[in-house]
């Protein structure tokens, strides 16, 4: 989110807290804000409206809870959390203040994915009833801190990468998940968690969605993707190969958290984003939606339409923030009264559909989601 941070002037952070001193510092000098030194003082700052947490998955039930309990509403990483028990407290945390809840960014706010759901909601292709969504990533070798490592504390594949594709085929399929089937992958024991999986997901709506990723390096899907890369800029086709020969440099789990935090906001190796505006929409892999009337497919610039009528380009507007779709469901919300639609119960019922695949490869069964929230159009839609 720093490139968007950075670009669009509706948002301006005015505080901030980070446990390292580069960052804070980094922090003051590029925003010109205050460094707090803990997550309380950020949250009583009385010129803070709203909180963005992008702490660790299993922080951030506790910093809602803190944001609220100051009268802030709260943009939250995804995933949500990595229990359910802890999705609920911040929703009714929320409820019970008056506070604004919205999880992001997830790649389902991506363009491309709201241009489809548009083009869905027209009724032009009927109902959506197969979504099919691929993505190959150097994910599990890029650097990590112990815990993403360690499935039973938010790490893997399955919490943070699932969290983008199941979002994204729900809000493309209706949302309301009914069966689960899954399996994961976890081939490399130096990188003890999931690094890979395949899941079929029925729906209320009788759609129906399969959903498979892979972290482990080797193959790119943004081959297919236009050589474009998730952040909406060229890929160097090399790029897989190059995150494994880094890490091979690595000599220990403590030199590779080091490492990352040098490669975050204020490390003597961080990189500035760059200042141009991307080429292309973010994305996170090929999805094709089949509709009882015609084929969509998702791409980094647009939607390529296949129906009775032949093939056709419905083009995408490139945010000139990456992002930007984040701040615009953000003003909507805190400026305009509009309900989120990336809200607390969604995220929720994505995080419920991560964990049911977790068990229904752990058990070899099909797994039925309780606590799913439908895709509800837009008035204007």
């Amino acid at each position: 989110m720093l490139p968007t941070f950075l670009g669009d002037r509706r948002v301006k952070l005015v505080a901030a807290f980070d446990p390292r001193p580069g960052a804070r510092t980094a922090f003051e000098q590029t925003f010109g804000g205050i460094a707090h030194l803990s997550p309380e003082a950020l949250c009583a700052d009385s010129s803070v409206e709203w909180v963005y947490i992008a702490t660790p998955h299993q922080m951030h039930a506790e910093h809602v809870a803190l944001a609220v309990r100051h009268g802030k509403s709260a943009l939250v990483e995804k995933p949500m959390a990595i229990h359910i028990d802890d999705c609920t407290r911040m929703i009714e945390a929320c409820e019970q203040s008056g506070a604004q809840l919205i999880i992001g960014h997830s790649h389902s706010f991506n363009a491309p994915v709201l241009l489809a759901r548009r083009l869905i909601d027209s009724g032009d292709f009927g109902a959506a009833r197969l979504v099919h969504a691929m993505q190959y990533t150097d994910f599990l070798y890029r650097p990590r801190r112990p815990e993403e490592l360690d499935t039973s504390r938010g790490g893997g594949v399955v919490f943070s990468q699932a969290a983008h594709q199941i979002d994204i085929v729900r809000l493309l399929a209706g949302g309301l998940t009914t069966q689960v089937r899954a399996v994961t992958g976890a081939w490399d024991p130096a990188r003890p968690t999931e690094g890979a999986f395949s899941a079929l997901l029925n729906f209320a709506n009788g759609a129906f969605a399969s959903v498979t990723y892979n972290g482990y390096g080797f193959y790119d899907t943004d081959a297919l993707m236009d050589g474009i890369g998730e952040m909406g800029r060229p890929k160097d086709p090399a790029a897989h190969h190059q995150t494994k020969q880094r890490l091979a440099k690595v000599e220990d789990e403590l030199q590779e958290a080091m490492l990352k935090a040098e490669r975050n906001f204020g490390g003597s190796l961080y990189t500035a984003p760059p200042e141009a505006s991307p080429e292309a929409c973010q994305h996170f892999g090929p999805v094709l939606v089949s509709c009882e009337g015609g084929d969509l497919r998702l791409t980094p610039n647009g939607v390529h339409v296949f129906d009775k009528s032949g093939s056709r380009f419905v083009k995408a507007t490139v945010p000139s923030v990456p992002r930007g779709e984040v701040v615009d469901e953000l003003w909507g919300v805190a400026r305009e009264g509009r309900a989120p639609l990336h809200s607390g119960p969604w995220s929720r019922a994505t995080l419920e559909v991560c964990l049911a695949m977790l068990e229904s490869s752990r058990r070899s069964v099909d797994i039925m989601p309780k606590l799913q929230v439908g895709y509800l159009p837009p008035p204007h839609a």
